[in-house]
């Protein structure tokens, strides 16, 4: 869940906390960090296995941090 709009806790998005692997599951980080981690780290994303919740956080984040577009 989102603690403010445009933040998230690391541990809520199953994906996001296996790429930010080294960092606490708890850290709230924002959706900008969040586009960050997942665009440097796409390759490690199972997309198969992405729950629709953190389909669309994605989607939002590339909207808005990617123009439109996830350079991977």
């Amino acid at each position: 869940m989102s603690i403010t709009a445009g933040t998230f806790i690391i541990g809520d998005l199953p994906q996001l906390r296996l790429i930010a692997w080294n960092r606490n599951p708890h850290d709230v980080i924002t959706g900008e960090e969040a586009f960050d981690l997942y665009e440097r780290n796409w390759r490690f994303v199972d997309e198969a296995t992405l729950t629709p919740h953190e389909r669309a956080v994605v989607d939002r984040l590339i909207r808005e941090y990617g123009h439109g577009i996830l350079h991977v």
